[in-house]
């Protein structure tokens, strides 16, 4: 989930070349009678990160056990334990009362991370299996209430990027064995089982969330899509197949060109709290940065289908542990950073999480900024918000966002924004009152 770039949709026009197909197509397959995509992230399930569910890792707060991720969680319990303990919440944090809400909340998809270690766990690897059931139970909610989903293979072996939110913070070592992406296309060769039995529910596979270019090679990304554009075709041929932009601009992908494929679409995850130039703005400028990102979406998903599959309505990173398990922020300065202090003088991370702390122009922001850039990414082809729910950062809680007023209820109810539907989302004007086309 942590994305070290800021907006990433600068590489969606890149893999025109390939796509096979146009934006008109989506409403043959993507959604709802071809709706714009406005779903929700069911992060935290199957892929641990402590700031999402800080409870699972409390009791390690300053311990000197190094337990920062999935892999220590289970490494420092022992298999017995972190099955137990993993069990109650798989069954726990995601109810079919969440969905039946999501439902309600007018939403149309989901999208759920979920490890390679669901479906391979070699010797020496402390991870637990067990997930399967409940991602089932989970996608017999999802067809219950009406919904579809994505299924986002978010953790590969060796770490595709180095985040806790791949199931093993530090290195990036994903390309290191080939047995590695052999086991990555197992873990994909079982979710497009899981697809092709809920061919009504699931309607698109990511290959790998995030795969962070700074520490891996091109050419095997490139490889490895490939790779995994045959293995899922060949399992369920209809399933709309997402890959990520792995933070490159489109210059790097000019000698890409692979004839034949279909039904693919672009992910990109845009956040405002993990790089300076975002972290600082105003908030007037948080708006105007999103209409920016608008036109950019809009631009590249004239050429391939793509989705703003991350975002959230923080603009300080102040979430504990959102930067890992005991870590500061970069918002008060207790996280070091290149300002060397915080963002300006006295700034606190105090009452930054809470509803309950913000006053009335706070609040009057955030229905704002959550406007604006639904109204972004729906210049493309839709949205996935992180998260669905958290335990403590509720600027990151769409579903308690969504019920305070913060975020539209539904989705279409907006206040400030004059966007409109009637014409084909792909080639829409944004009229936002802080867009001036």
């Amino acid at each position: 989930m942590r994305a070290l770039a800021r907006l990433s949709a600068v590489a969606a026009v890149v893999f025109a070349t390939f796509a096979g197909s146009s934006p008109s197509d989506l409403s043959r397959r993507f959604g709802s009678g071809g709706d714009i995509i406005r779903g929700v992230n069911l992060g935290g399930l199957f892929v641990l990160e402590p700031w999402i569910k800080p409870s699972l890792f409390k009791q390690w707060e300053g311990s000197s056990a190094h337990v920062v991720d999935e892999w220590t969680y289970c490494a420092t319990l022992g298999k017995n334990e972190c099955a137990s303990r993993l069990k109650q919440h798989w069954s726990t944090w995601v109810t079919e009362s969440d969905i039946a809400t999501l439902a309600k909340l007018g939403l149309n998809h989901v999208r759920i991370p979920i490890g390679y270690w669901a479906f391979t766990v070699k010797d020496g690897e402390p991870y637990v299996q067990g997930q399967i059931p409940y991602l089932k139970q989970v996608l017999e909610w999802t067809r219950k209430y009406k919904l579809n989903a994505v299924l986002d293979l978010h953790g590969v072996p060796g770490s595709q990027n180095g985040f806790d939110n791949s199931g093993k913070l530090g290195e990036i070592g994903w390309q290191q064995t080939q047995e590695n992406i052999d086991r990555s296309i197992q873990a994909l060769v079982g979710l497009a089982n899981i697809a092709a039995q809920y061919s009504n529910v699931v309607d698109a596979i990511e290959v790998v969330n995030e795969p962070a270019i700074w520490g891996l090679s091109k050419q095997g990304i490139i490889d490895y899509y490939k790779r995994s554009y045959s293995a899922i075709r060949d399992i369920a041929p209809s399933v709309t197949i997402v890959i990520h932009d792995a933070f490159l601009s489109p210059a790097e992908w000019d000698d890409l060109n692979v004839q034949g494929w279909s039904n693919v679409i672009l992910d990109t995850h845009t956040y405002h709290v993990f790089v300076k130039d975002r972290l600082m703005l105003s908030r007037d400028d948080h708006l105007k940065a999103t209409c920016q990102d608008a036109g950019n979406v809009r631009n590249f998903n004239t050429h391939l289908w793509t989705i703003t599959g991350e975002w959230s309505l923080a603009t300080t990173d102040c979430a504990r542990w959102l930067n890992g398990f005991g870590r500061g922020a970069r918002w008060d300065g207790s996280l070091p950073w290149e300002m060397n202090g915080p963002v300006y003088q006295g700034a606190t991370c105090a009452g930054q999480n809470s509803i309950s702390a913000w006053d009335s122009p706070t609040r009057g922001f955030f229905r704002q900024f959550a406007e604006a850039q639904m109204d972004a990414y729906e210049a493309g082809s839709g949205w996935f918000f992180w998260n669905f729910k958290t335990e403590e950062a509720d600027d990151w809680n769409y579903i308690k966002l969504a019920q305070n007023g913060l975020i539209p209820n539904p989705p279409t109810d907006r206040h400030y924004s004059r966007y409109s539907l009637d014409n084909p989302h792909w080639n829409i004007k944004l009229n936002s009152p802080w867009c001036h086309e």
